[in-house]
């Protein structure tokens, strides 16, 4: 039997686990699917592409440092990023727990996603923009911190693509069954 993989538009706020002792939301409102586990996570307050698998070597490959998966995500960035930006984050910037670096950051235009619930705070004397971000590792919060260490704080992270595979029309908390990819998820 092959190994089965899911997509998921995990929610913003919903932890990328099936149990919770604390009340909040989890996995298991949104995935029926029985012996399914997340390959990786997805931060509480970040939104986007999850996957799950039954397969623990599929599971690795996905979520494990050492295959250097790419990771496309949209960030929403209080202050006007500029080119500037990207490239000191493609550059490197010091972390607390050592340095990072985008394998590929570019301005976007807002992109066309779903409202957030609730929505990030706005404020008229402070503009905010779009940058779409790629990285090769997973460390906790790193996209978030990261635009920090550049002034360009997070007010709202998706994840839109993990390797080939992309969130496409699935809206927050569907899934969708594909076939995991063929040559499995090498780094590019």
């Amino acid at each position: 039997m092959p190994p089965r993989l899911i997509l998921l538009n995990k929610p913003y706020q919903v932890l990328s686990q099936f149990t919770d002792n604390s009340g909040k939301q989890t996995l298991a409102e949104f995935v029926d699917i029985k012996s399914v586990y997340p390959a990786g996570r997805l931060d509480y307050d970040s939104e986007g592409l999850l996957l799950l698998t039954d397969d623990g070597k599929l599971q690795a490959q996905i979520s494990h440092p050492k295959y250097k998966l790419r990771k496309t995500y949209w960030a929403q960035v209080e202050g006007s990023a500029t080119q500037a930006h990207c490239d000191a984050l493609c550059a490197g910037v010091v972390l607390k727990d050592g340095p990072a670096r985008a394998v590929s950051c570019r301005l976007i235009p807002e992109p066309d996603l779903w409202p957030r619930n609730p929505p990030i705070r706005v404020r008229k004397s402070i503009p905010d923009s779009w940058i779409e971000l790629v990285i090769a590792e997973g460390r906790n919060r790193q996209v978030r911190r990261m635009t920090a260490a550049v002034d360009l704080p997070c007010l709202r992270l998706v994840r839109a693509a993990i390797g080939e595979l992309t969130l496409q029309d699935l809206q927050p908390g569907e899934y969708r069954l594909v076939e995991a990819p063929a040559s499995g998820f090498n780094s590019r």
